[in-house]
C-alpha cells in the first residue's frame, strides 16, 4: 500500500455510524417509558450522549421488553466505545424483535469495530433481506466490505446506497474515502465536493477533501480546507495532524511543529503525530525534544520497529551511541532482515569507536544489500578509522562507483589516499569532490595541504585561500597558509595568517566555554535556580558576546524572575544576533 493510500485508509475508519431515526425510536410500545425514552431521543439529537444513555437505561429498566429501548441504549454504548456492552443490548433487541432491521445494522457495526467481519456481514445481510431498499444497510455493507479489502464490491454497495438516497452527504464521503484508498483522487474529490454541497460544514468531508488536495500537491487549497475542518471540529486532532503534514512538505518546519504539537495535545495517544513531530524537531536541530517525541511514539507502539529506529537515529544525532545501539538492536529483533536498521547499528558502533562491531554489522548489511553506496562508505570509514587504510580504499571506491555524485565519498577517499602517501590520486579525488560541491571548504583545505606536501606551493596557496574565502573562520586553513607563505618567503603574509588562525582558535575556545556555561544555566533554570542560571548566562555572554542562545536564555530567566524590561533587552539582542531566535520565542 502506498503512503497516500495508507493515510486515507486510516481516515475511513474514523467515520461514525448512523443512529436509528427518531421516527423509529418513537414507536416504543411500553407506555410507562415513553417520556423517558423521548428524553433520550432529544438528548441524542443535541449530541448529549451521557444524558441519552441515562434515559435509555431508565427506559430499559421500566420496559425491559422494549426492543427499541435496548437498540437505542446499544447505539449510545457503541458511540462511547463500550462495544461489548452494546452487543449485549443489540442482541436483546433482536431477541425481542428478530425482524428489527436497524438493530441488525447496529450489531453489524459493533462486530465491525471488533473486526469480526464475517459476523458483521451476516448481520447486515439479514438487515438487507428485511429492508432491501435501506440506504443505511447498503452503506454499512459497503464499509464492512472495505474493511475486508473487497473494494470493488464495497464501492458498488456505497453507490447503491447513494442511488437509494442521494441526499446523504455521509455516504458520498464514505465513497470518496474508498476511492482515495485506490488513489482515484479526482473521483474521490468529486464525491467529497458533493458531500460538501449537501452539507457545507461537514467536518469529515472538509478533512478528507483537504487530505486529497494534499496528495494532489494543491497545498494552498489543502490548508484552507483543513483549517475549515479544524474550525468545524476543533477537538478533532486529525485536521491539525494533516496541516502539519502539508506544512512539512512545504518546508515550513515551525508551522508543521506547531500543528503536530496541537494534535498531540488533543490526542496524546496519536502515535503518528508524535512520530512526525519528532522528525520535524530532529530536522530543525532540536534533538532533545525530538527524542522525547520518539520515546512517546515508542511507548504507544512498542512493537513498531520503525519507532525504535527513529529513536535510535535521534540518539545517534545527540551523541548517545550506547542507547542508540539498544534501539537498533530492538528494531532488528522485530525485523531481522532490514539492512537499513543494521546499517544504522553499524553507524552507532562507529560513533562509539567500537570499530570491530561496526565493521561486522556493516559487512552483514552489505551481504544482503551489496548495491548500497552508504553501507560501503560507512564500512570504508570504519576501516579507515581502524587504520586499515588499504582495506578502506576498495570500499570507498565501490561507494564512489555506486554513487558518483556524492562529494563526501570522494573527499573521504581523497583523505585516505593522502594518508597512504598517494598524493596524486588523493588530489584527483579531492578535485572530484570540489567538482560536485564547489563550496566544499574542507576539500579545498585538504587539497591545499596535499599540494604543500608535494611542494607545489603556488597551487597550495590558491587552494588554501579559496578554503578561507569559503569559510573565513577556518583556523587550520589560515595556519597552513601561513606555513606555505613562510616557505615562499612572504614573512609579512605568513605572520598575518598565523595571527588570524590564533585569533580564531581563541574565539572558538571562548565559544565552547560559552556553550558549556549556557547549557549549565539551562539545567539550573529547569531546576528552578534562577539566580544561578542568570549568573551562568551572564558568564557565557562575557566569554562570547555574540552568542545568541546565551542572550535568549538570559531573557527567559529574567522574565521568570519578573524583570520584564531587562528580559526584553536580552531578547532583542538575541534576535538581532540570530533572527531565527524570534521564531523560537513565539
Amino acid at each position: 500500500m502506498t503512503v497516500s493510500a495508507a493515510c486515507l485508509s486510516a481516515l475511513l475508519c474514523i467515520f461514525t455510524f448512523t443512529p436509528t431515526s427518531s421516527g423509529q425510536q418513537k414507536r416504543a410500545t411500553a407506555t410507562p417509558s415513553r417520556a423517558t425514552y423521548q428524553k433520550g431521543v432529544t438528548a441524542l439529537e443535541r449530541g448529549d450522549l451521557e444524558t441519552a444513555r441515562s434515559a435509555f437505561e431508565e427506559a430499559v429498566r421500566l420496559s425491559p421488553s422494549s426492543a427499541e429501548a435496548h437498540n437505542s441504549l446499544g447505539w449510545v454504548l457503541l458511540a462511547q466505545g463500550q462495544i461489548d456492552a452494546s452487543i449485549v443490548e443489540f442482541n436483546s433487541a433482536l431477541k425481542l424483535k428478530p425482524a428489527f432491521a436497524q438493530a441488525h445494522i447496529n450489531l453489524a457495526n459493533a462486530f465491525a469495530k471488533k473486526r469480526y467481519l464475517d459476523a458483521a456481514q451476516r448481520e447486515v445481510r439479514k438487515a438487507l433481506r428485511l429492508a432491501p431498499d435501506s440506504s443505511e444497510a447498503h452503506r454499512t455493507l459497503g464499509r464492512i466490505l472495505s474493511f475486508s479489502g473487497e473494494v470493488e464490491q464495497a464501492a458498488a454497495e456505497l453507490r447503491k446506497a447513494i442511488d437509494l438516497d442521494a441526499t446523504r452527504w455521509d455516504v458520498h464521503d464514505d465513497l470518496g474515502s474508498l476511492l482515495a484508498q485506490q488513489s482515484k483522487f479526482d473521483d474521490a474529490a468529486a464525491q467529497f465536493q458533493e458531500a460538501l454541497r449537501l452539507q457545507p460544514k461537514a467536518a469529515l468531508a472538509l478533512l478528507h477533501l483537504g487530505v486529497v488536495r494534499w496528495q494532489q500537491k494543491a497545498f494552498d487549497e489543502a490548508i484552507q480546507l483543513l483549517q475549515q475542518a479544524a474550525a468545524a471540529a476543533p477537538q478533532n486532532p486529525q485536521p491539525y495532524y494533516y496541516l502539519g503534514q502539508v506544512f512539512a512538505e512545504q518546508g515550513k518546519r515551525p508551522e508543521a511543529i506547531a500543528q503536530f504539537e496541537h494534535a498531540t495535545e488533543l490526542e496524546p495517544n496519536l502515535a503518528d503525530a508524535h512520530r512526525q513531530l519528532g522528525l520535524q524537531l530532529q530536522r530543525s536541530g532540536d534533538t532533545s525534544r525530538a527524542i522525547a517525541s520518539f520515546r512517546r511514539a515508542l511507548q504507544l507502539q512498542p512493537d513498531n520497529p520503525d519507532a525504535h529506529n527513529n529513536l535510535g537515529l535521534a540518539l545517534v544525532q545527540s551523541g548517545d551511541a550506547g542507547s542508540a545501539i539498544t534501539e537498533f538492536e530492538a528494531a532488528l529483533r522485530l525485523r531481522p532482515t532490514d539492512t537499513g536498521y543494521r546499517g544504522n547499528l553499524g553507524v552507532a558502533y562507529l560513533q562509539r569507536a567500537d570499530f570491530d562491531a561496526a565493521i561486522r554489522e556493516l559487512r552483514l548489511a552489505i551481504e544482503t544489500t551489496p548495491g548500497d553506496a552508504t553501507l560501503h562508505y560507512n564500512l570504508g570509514l570504519a576501516l579507515k578509522l581502524k587504520d586499515q587504510l588499504a582495506d578502506a580504499v576498495p570500499e570507498l571506491q565501490k561507494a564512489a562507483a555506486l554513487d558518483p555524485q556524492q562529494a563526501d565519498i570522494h573527499y573521504t577517499l581523497g583523505v585516505t589516499l593522502w594518508q597512504m602517501g598517494d598524493f596524486d590520486k588523493a588530489a584527483e579525488e579531492l578535485r572530484g569532490a570540489l567538482k560536485i560541491k564547489p563550496d566544499y571548504a574542507e576539500a579545498q583545505y585538504t587539497l591545499g595541504t596535499v599540494f604543500k606536501q608535494q611542494n607545489k606551493l603556488l597551487e597550495a596557496a590558491v587552494a588554501l585561500r579559496e578554503a578561507i574565502r569559503l569559510q573565513p573562520d577556518f583556523a587550520g586553513a589560515h595556519t597552513t597558509l601561513a606555513a606555505v607563505l613562510r616557505q615562499q618567503g612572504d614573512s609579512e603574509g605568513a605572520a598575518r595568517e598565523a595571527a588570524a588562525g590564533q585569533a580564531i582558535s581563541k574565539e572558538r575556545t571562548a565559544l565552547q566555554a560559552a556553550t558549556f556555561n549556557t547549557n549549565s544555566g539551562v539545567r539550573l533554570l529547569n531546576a528552578g535556580d534562577l539566580d544561578g542560571a542568570i549568573a551562568q548566562f551572564r558568564s557565557a555572554i562575557q566569554l562570547a558576546p555574540a552568542y545568541a542562545p546565551a542572550h535568549y536564555q538570559l531573557s527567559v530567566a529574567l522574565s521568570r524572575k519578573g524583570l520584564k524590561d531587562e528580559a526584553k533587552v536580552e531578547l532583542d539582542r538575541a534576535i538581532a544576533l540570530d533572527p531565527e531566535t524570534n521564531r523560537s520565542s513565539q
